[in-house]
């Protein structure tokens, strides 16, 4: 019995002393900060938001009934996939801005710092933890969608096997929001960062606008600007699939690879600009 008891203290020390290794270590500190911040964000109500877009898919349901099974489906799997995407960038929006600020104004900033944590593990841990919470929510509201397109189609159809690609691409762009979100939080006030972030959001889905505006722009100096914003900010047009997805189209891999691409690099610049604007910032 005292053997067993000795091997099991034994274990246990090992255990112990692995998980403080991994704590110590950058990817364990990001990783602890990433679940507090998602803690944070369960208890700030954040996924009772889910509960409303229940209920909005149970009252279109209803208001749709008289309606043919396919203009149905297509308004459901519609409405589904754009209210994950409104809410989606309503949390990224305004939960991502006050990531940094909270921290500041409490002052749980300079007990943060003065552990062995790194500020850009600091800005990664936050980032990671509001695309976990978006993730949960995403999730959720997919979960939603389908189970209301079985109900209208009395079974499986194919509309639903395009949801879920297209929920994917959703899942990217509010990622790309959150990076814009936290950019901005990084060196201003929350009610600036959200109209900066909001106003990303608004001109990149008419990114393309800018574009065309460019090449029919006859002075040297407009066109240079429009074309500098059109590669500046953020194209989320490469994201949005929701019309296509409602008629039951796929986003094919080649499109859903490249918005992988453009995203994870997208978020890699903001990212690397938030840790390199917040190891700057003098909290004294």
């Amino acid at each position: 019995m005292s053997g067993a008891m000795m091997i099991t203290k034994e274990a246990v020390l090992t255990e112990s002393k692995t998980t403080a290794r991994f704590a110590s270590s950058g990817l364990g500190r990001m990783r602890v900060i990433a679940l507090n911040t998602f803690r944070e964000s369960v208890r700030d109500r954040v996924l009772y938001n889910l509960i409303l877009f229940v209920l909005i898919l149970v009252a279109a349901s209803v208001f749709v009934s008289d309606l043919s099974l396919d203009m149905e489906s297509q308004f459901t799997a519609a409405l589904g996939l754009s209210v994950m995407l409104v809410f989606g960038a309503l949390i990224a929006i305004f939960i991502g801005v006050g990531l940094v600020y909270k921290e500041i104004d409490k002052r749980t900033i300079y007990n943060l710092l003065s552990k062995p944590v790194h500020r850009q593990e600091f800005v990664v841990g936050k980032y990671l933890g509001l695309c976990m919470t978006l993730l949960v929510n995403s999730i959720v509201m997919v979960a939603g969608t389908e189970l209301a397109l079985l109900y209208v189609n009395r079974g499986f159809a194919p509309i639903e096997l395009a949801v879920l690609p297209a929920a994917f691409l959703i899942y990217l762009e509010l990622a790309l929001l959150v990076g814009i979100a936290i950019m901005f939080s990084s060196f201003t006030t929350p009610m600036l960062s959200a109209l900066f972030s909001f106003a990303a959001y608004v001109i990149g889905h008419f990114s393309g606008d800018l574009r065309q505006a460019a090449q029919l722009s006859e002075s040297a100096a407009v066109h240079a600007l429009l074309t500098a914003l059109y590669y500046l900010l953020p194209n989320l047009s490469n994201f949005g699939f929701i019309a296509e997805a409602s008629h039951g189209r796929v986003a094919s891999l080649a499109m859903a690879l490249r918005a992988t691409i453009y995203a994870v690099v997208y978020i890699g610049i903001l990212l690397s600009a938030s840790a390199l604007i917040f190891q700057r910032r003098n909290f004294k």
